[in-house]
């Protein structure tokens, strides 16, 4: 009898599924401009004060409409104007490459960075620290083409966490670590 249920322990072993809180997902990367670049895109989009900027953006865009409407029809138009449009809407496009080439340079000093995602949350242990988060610590993400974005609970997603697509070991595992995300966090 005691063989008997070892030989069905046996056999039912390797063909069950892996239950939903087995399943983990291991990348591994040094950062680059780019992916923190996607990523601060990213948590502009979900921030309300990076929303605010695109309402800044689109007002410059008619102080820019009016301004070319006047040249136009030869009423003049003032040239501090265009000398601050000139300035300020660069500045606004290029805000999150500059700021991601800030983050570069701290997360240069880390190393190589190692993520694993499970459904308890994630550990991100670099050359020099360790750290694991709970999904409360991070409850929403969004995702882009390159990478997804993990955002702090606050109304402007002061913390954020990236997880470069490129990083992980096998083309599934992007989906799931999407499933994951999906599991235990809001998409915005």
């Amino acid at each position: 009898m005691v063989e008997d249920q070892g030989a069905a322990l046996q056999q039912k072993s390797p063909e069950e599924p892996r239950g939903a809180g087995a399943d983990v997902v291991e990348l591994e990367y040094t950062p680059v401009v780019a992916d923190f670049t996607s990523a601060l895109r990213a948590r502009k989009g979900a921030s309300k004060a990076g929303r605010r900027q695109y309402w800044v953006i689109g007002g410059v865009a008619v102080a820019a409409a009016v301004q070319v409407a006047e040249v136009v029809s030869g009423h003049g138009g003032s040239p501090f104007l265009g000398v601050w449009l000139a300035v300020f809407v660069p500045l606004i496009l290029l805000s999150p490459w500059l700021m991601a080439r800030q983050f570069l340079r701290l997360a240069e000093r880390q190393g190589t960075f190692r993520v694993s995602v499970t459904d308890a949350g994630l550990t991100v242990a670099t050359d020099n620290s360790t750290t694991v988060l709970n999904w409360v610590a991070q409850p929403r993400y969004r995702e882009t083409k390159d990478v997804f974005v993990m955002l702090s609970p606050d109304k402007n997603a002061v913390g954020f966490t990236m997880l470069p697509k490129r990083a992980v070991r096998t083309p599934e595992d992007v989906d799931r670590l999407r499933a994951i995300l999906d599991r235990n966090l809001t998409r915005v």
